[in-house]
């Protein structure tokens, strides 16, 4: 089982830096879009499981809401 993130460790910089893969824990809530799709953008709750996208694993990177893509 993964473990959720310390507090220290989710003390997350500026949107875009954190990124993570399918089957991984988010590490804090927020808007993700997928690497090779960066218009789709999801929100996730910290500790979600992030899913494969269109059946395929991938890197999930945070957004901001106001980012342009």
């Amino acid at each position: 089982m993964k473990r959720i993130a310390l507090l220290k460790e989710r003390q997350a910089g500026p949107a875009g830096a954190a990124s993570t893969a399918t089957g991984s824990h988010c590490p804090v809530s927020g808007l993700w879009s997928p690497d090779h799709d960066p218009h789709t953008v999801l929100s996730f709750f910290e500790g979600h499981v992030f899913p494969a996208f269109d059946g395929v694993p991938t890197v999930w990177r945070r957004r901001s809401p106001g980012q342009a893509y």
